[in-house]
């Protein structure tokens, strides 16, 4: 049964990263990948609330590995990255790496004192 929560939450994940994705790119014309960021550094604010308020293992299943793992998208951040480097925009490639890890971990370390707040 397990497995079912995790399809449930990437059911929920997936569709919900495309149309943030597309809500947060067409407000904007820079070329900075501000989608994948904002969609990167949500689920680290997830995430850490729910290791914040000692989420139960199905909650985890659900919202952790499931929907966080089908919203998040490291591989959609890489590629995004390397395309800003091969197009000549290397500062916006160091912008998108360095803020990408600041802000997540920043979101995380959030999320946790969020939850532990809340629930813990």
């Amino acid at each position: 049964m397990n497995w079912l929560l995790v399809v449930a939450g990437a059911v929920l994940g997936a569709p919900l990263r495309f149309l943030t994705d597309r809500a947060v790119q067409s407000r904007h014309t820079t070329g900075f990948p501000w989608g994948t960021f904002v969609i990167n550094v949500a689920g680290c604010l997830i995430l850490g609330t729910l290791t914040g308020a000692a989420a139960p293992p199905h909650l985890q299943l659900l919202l952790g590995t499931g929907l966080c793992g089908a919203l998040t998208t490291y591989s959609t951040f890489s590629y995004e990255t390397l395309r800003l480097a091969e197009d000549g925009a290397g500062l916006l490639a160091l912008a998108n790496t360095a803020g990408s890890v600041f802000a997540g971990l920043g979101a995380a370390w959030t999320g946790v004192a969020l939850g532990q707040a809340l629930w813990g």
